[in-house]
């Protein structure tokens, strides 16, 4: 390799990076072309509405991190855990519970109820090695008709409930398509999270921005000289000092002249603390042994099982861990959303998370925090501007409706041919 010349060397990196990040570059051009074509998006509406979809949708994206890092693949089974999750709303809600506490019973009762959920299918990925995704999909189908079994039928024939119940539909047998969640203010669970504290979007930009900043600064004074800190850590390092430092200015700017974006919609400071949580935990989580054991499995199964690690329990526990904070993710969306659309509120939550992933950067083999948040930006950056993109260019915003659910599934294409190709292209250069 040392005798390739500089130039040429230059380029393999080049075509590599953009491989690797095709996907990324594909959505990031969309949004910037959105903006050109678009007159009806105003800055304003569009950090509204990305600002409540991102609140709304991190917790679940984030909660595929642990199974790709085990091995596992994309977790399109997170279904379950956000079946889970809509069980323990239904029965808060059967018994007009609501408010703070009734939230906090709410994710309670979704813990066993996941974690069992979890379990059985931990249990059936690791009978199924090398096929997880497959199998995710199949569970995912498999748990929904259980589901439906539950709620249209056993409600009622099984489970006896009044017939006079708001939930229940008029014939007293299974539960009604939509429940209102009830606004908190009158005891439901409509907001609960997201009304605790909130704050103005540049006030929080400003917060999180510093916060980064600093720990940007005392990881650079911490790593600087230890070998491992590579220039191109140094250069990544100063980058997102930078993004930083802008991300400020701006800040400062419009609240010292009370600018147009201080008119943003206020943030949930609660739901974004509990997204920082869970970086926290996932960063924390996988510098343990179990973290590690986490890794090992994931590069490889052999080897990690050659050295003395328990794969089939690591992999039972990385499922366990995605299925219970994809219940948690479920509810934190629900309240935010106000309503429980009871038989099709979780059917597209492991595509939607999966492709937000995806579009981040992540691969099938590799998932951090920076794609998980990238990729929901990104991701909801797109279905903002899908309909506006429609309406300019063909003057039909349905078009763009459709746009949406042909990217999902075409990111989602996409990614996974990557990952077939790059694995035959080392193939072959292991061969040759």
């Amino acid at each position: 390799m040392n005798n390739v010349p500089t130039q040429e060397r230059l380029q393999v990196k080049k075509s590599s990076w953009i491989a690797d990040n095709i996907v990324t570059i594909i959505f990031v051009l969309f949004t910037i072309f959105g903006f050109m074509v678009s007159d009806g998006v105003t800055v304003n509406y569009f950090l509204t509405e990305l600002s409540s979809r991102f609140f709304r949708n991190a917790f679940l994206v984030l909660s595929l991190i642990i199974p790709v890092v085990a091995g596992l693949g994309l977790n399109f089974g997170i279904v379950v855990g956000a079946m889970a999750g809509q069980i323990a709303i239904a029965i808060i809600r059967y018994f007009d519970m609501g408010g703070v506490m009734g939230l906090m019973l709410t994710l309670l009762i979704a813990f066993p109820i996941a974690a069992l959920f979890g379990y059985f299918t931990g249990v059936l990925y690791n009978k199924t090695r090398g096929q997880e995704m497959i199998a995710s999909l199949i569970v995912g189908y498999f748990a929904n008709g259980l589901y439906q079994f539950l709620f249209l039928f056993a409600v009622g024939v099984i489970i006896k409930v009044p017939a006079n119940h708001p939930m229940i539909k008029p014939d007293g047998v299974g539960i009604r398509m939509t429940v209102d969640l009830v606004p908190v203010k009158d005891g439901g669970l409509k907001y609960a999270l997201d009304n605790i504290l909130q704050m103005p979007f540049m006030w929080a930009v400003l917060a999180v921005a510093a916060a980064i900043l600093l720990l940007q600064v005392i990881r650079y004074v911490k790593n600087n000289k230890k070998p491992t800190f590579t220039k191109s850590n140094k250069i990544m390092t100063y980058i997102n000092m930078a993004i930083c430092l802008v991300l400020i200015a701006i800040s400062v700017h419009a609240i010292t002249t009370k600018s147009s974006l201080m008119m943003v919609r206020k943030v949930p400071v609660v739901t974004g603390l509990l997204i920082i949580g869970l970086c926290i935990f996932s960063e924390k989580i996988l510098s343990t042994k179990l973290g590690q054991d986490f890794r090992s499995v994931g590069q490889s199964q052999h080897i990690a099982e050659v050295s003395g690690i328990n794969v089939d329990r690591t992999r039972l526990i990385a499922t366990m861990i995605s299925t219970v904070l994809a219940a948690w993710g479920q509810i934190m969306y629900l309240q935010n959303m106000g309503t429980l659309n009871t038989y099709g509120a979780h059917t597209q939550i492991g595509m939607f998370s999966v492709a937000c992933l995806l579009v981040g950067g992540a691969s099938t083999q590799k998932a951090n925090i920076r794609h998980a948040i990238l990729g929901t930006l990104l991701f909801n950056s797109m279905f903002i501007m899908s309909p506006e993109i429609g309406l300019s260019v063909f003057g039909n915003a349905l078009l763009g409706e459709y746009f949406r659910t042909f990217m999902v599934y075409g990111v989602i294409g996409l990614a996974l041919g990557l990952h077939v190709w790059r694995t035959n292209k080392k193939g072959k250069i292991t061969l040759d």
